[in-house]
């Protein structure tokens, strides 16, 4: 049902004054908010005057609509104008107009829930709809009856009433929107707080993160020390205890000999915990190489054979090796696979009274795996203690402990090396009844397939450079690093991937990581500086362990400490190459807003920016950097914008150096005239990162890379 409520004619401002009256009043009766009735009473003066002003008059209608779900009141103006020339543009908001047509009907649209309009040479219809509030009581037709009585009661506007009351009107706006503006300015507050807070956060993270770091320096240092300094003292002990048990000076009393190989005994059980840390370190930093080879089960069984039964004391417990069956031939590190079953049959050996131990192989032809067992009858282990075993240091407390002591780092790193082979390590025990032991491994070590040569074409108009660098994330930031220079990053993770490129590719340079998948690098430093075909390439070494000395002296040609920053990175490509992928920028501008958006525009790796904050810096800078394009403002203290480019006519040398000028103020004929040794004049407004990026390579051709000889 739609039902018309009130008509009103619109021909003199006064009308307009009635109609604002009107509406507000009837929405009011029908139950909208005040801030609604703000909205509809703002709207439909809007199109009442665009009415009176541009059509000179019309009519207002309103209505009730009762078709939907919900009610809604629903107003129409009309106008027998000329109406519209271009509505799209005026509804799309592009069409300008001296008198500001069209702003009103954008506003007006904003505030309603629903907006029609129709325009033609005999006039204009604009039908607004605002939804009855669900808070609001339904309107029936006696309240229709209540609201149309109220209405003429009301009697006839009042135009210094109606200011008035929009007057208030818009104290009570400005009263919100002030207290909006408090709630918006301490929500900055307690957004800055918190952003200082995260800043302070990310700080400690970061300070942590380098104590870290540090920390994982220091141990990797104090264990490669302690190879040398541990191992040589003890391999002493050990070498002088066999001299003096082999009597090569002289007899030994019986109580010296005893004593003797006291000493012999406690070196050789530092010598297995020195080894058995140094073991786990390497591969808990990923410096341990898996080394794949072809071998059998059969033929691992007969080595470990030989190796272990030394291990047997007398009769009572029995080393087993079962013939292997079905088992496929293996193409895995069989070092380590035999280092984990060392420590298996030992621990089984030392842990067993008597009985047997038994070494047997299957074969998982689905997976494509093999699994090695060991079985002992020794103490066993409770299921609780199966997880204490794999720590560092962690032995369960037992009699047999007193009299076959362990390092404790056996299983873990038996659990390492099998992860690390790509397998996993399970364990089968009781108390008294034994345990069964085994790795399970697959039967083919994947290694990650060099790129075929295929894969390495240099892409057009890029510079290969081979990168040598196994950690993926260093690599990837380094390839971010190059991404917008002349230079293609070839990447290999190891030393042997390195040398098949180099048999394939020929780099421009070569940036050369030291701690290599557990392969100190200095070793493929000095092949490539005694090859025949690689000597002469740039070497540059990248690295955290502070060798610099070390790797100029073996033949490098730069050393970058980690992190490395992106500039030094390509100016030293340039340099070594002979190429140029850097634009040198200045910018000469007092505004701290200006560097900053200069700084985000401009991509890094293909321009260096320099930053003077005044001309006088700026003019001392151009002398000293010698730029490819300068950035310069206009309005600066001290030596201004002009007198910049005066100074610059008068040295020869910098005629050639381009110069964009970068203001906010609107220049006249004369200044224009004073610009004359300007490149371009660029307004700050427009300054887009394509828009800077197009103006300087306008201004300053790009060279071509040289060719290196």
């Amino acid at each position: 049902m739609n039902t018309r409520l009130l008509q009103i004619a619109i021909a003199t401002e006064t009308d307009i004054v009635v109609v604002r009256k009107r509406t507000r009043r009837l929405a009011e009766l029908i139950g909208f908010d005040t801030q609604d009735q703000t909205r509809i009473t703002t709207a439909i003066s809007e199109i009442v005057r665009n009415a009176f002003e541009y059509a000179g008059g019309g009519q207002i209608e309103f209505r009730l609509e009762t078709k939907s779900a919900r009610q809604a009141l629903l107003i129409i103006v009309r106008d027998q104008g000329p109406g519209l020339a271009d509505l799209p543009a005026v509804l799309a908001g592009s069409h300008k107009s001296q008198t500001g047509m069209g702003i009103g009907l954008l506003g007006a649209r904003r505030l309603m829930d629903t907006f029609d309009i129709t325009s033609g040479k005999s006039g204009t219809t604009v039908m607004l709809g605002k939804s009855v509030p669900r808070q609001a009581s339904p309107i029936t037709p006696t309240t229709l009856r209540q609201i149309m009585d109220t209405l003429v009661a009301d009697g006839p506007a009042d135009a210094i009433e109606e200011i008035t009351r929009q007057n208030q009107q818009i104290l009570l706006n400005m009263d919100e929107l002030k207290a909006r503006q408090e709630d918006l300015e301490r929500l900055n507050q307690e957004l800055q707080d918190t952003n200082r807070g995260v800043v302070a956060l990310y700080a400690e993270l970061d300070e942590r993160a380098d104590h870290l770091r540090r920390a994982d320096e220091l141990k990797s240092k104090f264990l490669s020390h302690m190879s040398h300094e541990f191992r040589t003292p003890l391999n002493s002990i050990l070498a002088l205890s066999n001299l003096l048990l082999a009597r090569a000076d002289g007899d030994l009393a019986s109580e010296q000999e005893t004593q003797v190989r006291f000493i012999r005994k406690a070196a050789e059980n530092l010598t297995e915990l020195v080894d058995d840390l140094l073991d786990l370190a390497k591969v808990e930093a990923g410096k341990t190489v898996v080394v794949a080879s072809p071998f059998t089960a059969a033929s691992l069984f007969g080595a470990l054979r030989g190796m272990l039964r030394p291990l047997l004391v007398g009769d009572a417990v029995a080393l087993t090796f079962d013939e292997p069956v079905n088992v496929p031939a293996l193409d895995t590190d069989e070092a380590k696979v035999s280092q984990i079953l060392r420590n298996f049959i030992s621990n089984a050996i030392k842990f067993t009274e008597r009985g047997e131990v038994r070494v047997w192989a299957t074969a998982d032809v689905a997976a494509d795996t093999v699994s090695f067992h060991v079985r002992d009858t020794g103490i066993g282990i409770a299921a609780e203690n199966v997880a204490l075993i794999f720590q560092e240091f962690g032995q369960v407390a037992h009699r047999l402990q007193g009299r076959v002591k362990g390092t404790g780092l056996g299983l873990p790193l038996s659990k390492k090396l099998a992860e690390l082979l790509g397998g996993r390590i399970t364990v089968q025990s009781s108390p008294g009844e034994g345990s069964t032991f085994t790795v399970t491994v697959p039967r083919i070590h994947v290694t990650e397939p060099l790129e075929a040569a295929g894969d390495w074409a240099v892409e057009p108009d890029k510079v290969p450079i081979l990168l040598v660098e196994d950690d993926p994330a260093d690599a990837h930031a380094i390839g971010r690093l190059l991404q917008s220079s002349v230079y293609q990053p070839l990447v290999a993770r190891s030393v042997r991937d390195a040398t098949n490129i180099l048999h394939t590719v020929a780099p421009a340079a070569i940036l050369l990581d030291i701690l290599l998948l557990g392969d100190e690098s200095w070793r493929l430093l000095l092949q490539i500086r005694n090859s025949d075909t690689n000597a002469d390439v740039p070497i540059i070494v990248t690295s955290s362990t502070g060798d610099d000395r070390k790797a100029l002296h073996l033949g490098a040609d730069e050393y970058l400490s980690k992190p490395i920053d992106g500039e030094q990175l390509i100016d030293a490509l340039d340099r070594l190459t002979g190429r140029r992928s850097l634009t040198k920028v200045l910018l000469v501008d007092d505004e701290e807003v200006t560097h900053y958006l200069v700084r985000q525009l401009l991509p890094r790796g293909r321009y260096g920016l320099s930053i003077a904050d005044n001309g006088r810096d700026g003019f001392d800078r151009l002398i000293e950097l010698k730029p490819d394009v300068v950035l310069l403002d206009l309005r600066m203290p001290g030596m201004d914008g002009y007198t910049f480019l005066e100074r610059m006519s008068a040295f020869s040398h910098l005629a050639n150096v381009p110069v964009i000028v970068l203001t906010s103020t609107v220049l006249g004929l004369e200044d224009r005239t004073r610009l004359q040794r300007a490149s371009l004049i660029m307004s700050k407004s427009e300054l887009s990162s394509s828009a800077l990026i197009e103006a300087m390579a306008r201004v300053r051709p790009v060279p071509e890379p040289a060719v290196s000889e």
